[in-house]
């Protein structure tokens, strides 16, 4: 699950439309999924979803929209659970697309393991970050403890004997681009912009 629903006001637009070289970061995103093999893919997007869907290619993916995207984490991670529903799939990997650090070596390190039990964070020096694993078991707890801007930290601090923690340094780096500041520091190209009619 991708989550690209984030309005990126800090930086100008929706982080998924964000440049790195000549990919979004939301189909850099996508492409990383396909390359670790997990299907199906769902992107929640929120700000600016047409916008996106006109702009980026989203093909094999199953995109939801979160309309209280401007809540938080919390309600995108909800409504992308929910499109899972009659899927038969054991667990889900999450990620945010506003972590251009993420790498196919970090998904397939946590994916290793995709029990319907798991509950799987990538630790970047230690913290815990993403890509995350959650098994299906959890899914429903997760979708009700979620909240704005903590996801699914409530509900992995309640449970934090059975997280297991899997290191990606050197292979990934957990940096957010959520700042202009972070968008140079990243070699990023601002999102792309609706020209008025």
């Amino acid at each position: 699950m991708i989550i690209a629903a984030g309005g990126g006001r800090r930086i100008g637009g929706p982080e998924a439309l964000l440049y790195r070289g000549d990919q979004l970061l939301v189909e850099r995103a996508l492409h990383i999924v396909r390359e670790t093999g997990c299907d199906p893919v769902v992107v929640v997007l929120g700000a600016s979803a047409g916008l996106v869907r006109d702009t980026a290619d989203l093909s094999g993916a199953t995109v939801v929209v979160n309309r209280a995207w401007g809540t938080g984490l919390g309600s995108s991670l909800r409504v992308g659970l929910d499109a899972l529903k009659g899927v038969d799939a054991e667990a889900v990997v999450v990620f945010p697309v506003n972590m251009p650090g993420i790498t196919v070596d970090a998904v397939r390190r946590v994916a290793a393991l995709p029990y319907p039990e798991v509950l799987i964070c990538a630790t970047y020096a230690g913290m815990r970050s993403y890509p995350m694993v959650f098994g299906r078991r959890h899914w429903s707890a997760i979708a009700i403890l979620a909240n704005a801007d903590g996801g699914a930290r409530p509900y992995l601090l309640a449970h934090k004997s059975e997280v297991v923690d899997i290191s990606c340094d050197g292979v990934a780096e957990g940096g957010q681009v959520d700042t202009l500041e972070s968008v140079e520091a990243w070699g990023l190209a601002v999102p792309v912009q609706r020209t008025p009619a």
